[in-house]
């Protein structure tokens, strides 16, 4: 009997225990630094509720909220007076219900408080708005 040496061939398997225990020691590592990373500054933000905007093509009624928190509305003979949270949403009701489907927007100065904005978004979906847009400026065109 003439013995035959057999060789061995080389194993082209990979080994993925080690791959598995790295994946476990980053699992726990994540596991333990996500509730870190979500916390934040802590503030108190205004309650008011608000609905989605939507699209129109007719021109839109705009009310302006300035630096000192005066509110203002683009339409009539005094655009540039200052109206009160009542004189604001009884006109805008007037408009609305003459012209039910016009866009409302809202401008807020960069500097008044957030609370004035949102006291103005409620007031405007009092009277009767269905939808009220934000409007800003693209960063770079400054005035």
């Amino acid at each position: 009997m003439s013995q035959k040496r057999v060789r061995k061939r080389p194993i082209a398997e990979m080994n993925v225990v080690p791959y598995i225990d790295v994946m476990l020691v980053l699992l726990i590592i994540f596991m333990i630094t996500a509730p870190l990373l979500t916390q934040g500054i802590k503030v108190e933000l205004p309650k008011v509720t608000a609905e989605p905007v939507t699209e129109s093509d007719m021109d839109p009624l705009v009310v302006t909220v300035n630096h000192k928190g005066e509110l203002f509305l683009n339409l009539g003979d005094e655009a540039d007076k200052a109206l009160d949270e009542h004189s604001l949403r009884n006109r805008v009701s007037a408009i609305l219900r003459h012209q039910p489907g016009i866009p409302v927007l809202l401008r807020g100065d960069k500097n008044v408080d957030y609370g004035a904005v949102a006291r103005a978004m409620a007031l405007l979906q009092q009277a009767g708005a269905p939808s009220i847009g934000m409007v800003t400026e693209t960063p770079g065109t400054e005035e």
